[in-house]
């Protein structure tokens, strides 16, 4: 059987990278999936190459728009039972006193603030119904940190404690929550930092990252879909609280004091 048989899926950010890879997984496994992104030709070209994916156009830092976005995947899907909170915007390279507040509201708007407001509309649907799996992508910068890059961490460490408190909370009422941590994954979030480090050569700056990755590859967004599958389905029924690291073994080489 399907290891999702007819479950009701959101992803946020499921026109591309990560996000659309679990979406894709998810419907492979019987899901019933939603992808919700504000990038509407992304989000047709998604639909057009995968047929069974039901487009939601959103922004998630609205809360307006947040809270239509998870009606109409009631609507739609009879309900939301697996959410993987993906959504997300990068900050450019930039010392902490280089930084805008406005990047940084940015930032924090949507990589922070409309994960919670997508959680906070989530639960009034899966806690009546005493059930569900929530995942929010955070990253190896949620347990870690690199310089030039303080609106991104910022929000992913507290992607982490939000997780945390969420599962606590809604641990008694059978729904999960758990952060995925990507490390450096091939998508176009990515793109443009490879572009940085090897100015107009992404390939070539690929090669250079990669050497610092114990594993010496870039991972694939298909890579922390299958982990994002195993958190939807009942076999990680035992889990909420948790970190699940998809990195090649950055977390396990960067120490306290990383270069």
């Amino acid at each position: 059987m399907a290891r999702l048989d007819k479950k009701a899926c959101l992803v946020t950010g499921g026109a591309s990278g990560i996000g659309l890879a679990a979406a894709q997984v998810f419907a492979r496994e019987g899901g019933k999936v939603m992808i919700a992104d504000r990038n509407q030709a992304a989000l047709d070209a998604a639909v057009a190459a995968n047929p069974g994916l039901i487009p939601y156009a959103v922004d998630v830092s609205d809360p307006a728009e947040v809270e239509a976005m998870v009606r109409a995947a009631v609507d739609r899907l009879g309900g939301v039972e697996v959410a993987v909170l993906n959504a997300g915007v990068g900050s450019a390279g930039t010392p902490l006193d280089g930084h805008s507040i406005e990047d940084f509201d940015r930032v924090i708007g949507v990589n922070l603030r409309g994960v919670w407001l997508c959680l906070r509309e989530l639960v009034k649907v899966m806690k009546p119904r005493g059930r569900g799996s929530i995942m929010l992508t955070a990253s190896i910068h949620g347990h870690a940190a690199r310089t030039l890059a303080s609106p991104y961490t910022t929000a992913k460490h507290g992607l982490v404690g939000m997780a945390k408190g969420a599962a606590l909370e809604l641990a008694a009422h059978g729904v999960r929550v758990n952060t995925v941590d990507p490390g450096f994954t091939d998508t176009p979030l990515l793109a443009g930092a490879l572009s940085a480090i090897v100015p107009g050569d992404a390939e070539a700056g690929a090669a250079v990252l990669s050497r610092a990755i114990p594993m010496r590859r870039l991972g694939r967004p298909e890579e922390v879909a299958e982990v994002m599958l195993f958190l939807a389905s009942d076999e990680s029924s035992y889990c909420t609280g948790a970190s699940f690291a998809v990195d090649g073994g950055v977390l396990a080489a960067w120490g306290p004091t990383p270069d």
